[in-house]
């Protein structure tokens, strides 16, 4: 594989930061709102879902709690 060439990276841009996303103001999708949900309720933090909320803070929120429940 060579190195040098980007497309054998193709989850590099996985990794972009949510509030640099061209459709992050859009509202959350209907997969963010149910994990979000389940989520917040597995961590014990109720007020952590909100189905008011776009695309990019859903990622955040959801990073969020997988971290404190160490699912990462």
């Amino acid at each position: 594989m060579d190195d040098t060439d980007p497309k054998s990276h193709p989850v590099d841009n996985a990794e972009k930061d949510p509030s640099a996303w061209v459709s992050g103001d859009d509202p959350m999708t209907g997969a963010q709102a149910s994990y979000l949900k389940t989520l917040s309720e597995q961590a014990h933090q109720p007020d952590a879902y909100d189905e008011s909320i776009s695309k990019a803070e859903a990622s955040t929120r959801i990073d969020a709690l997988k971290a404190k429940l160490d699912l990462e």
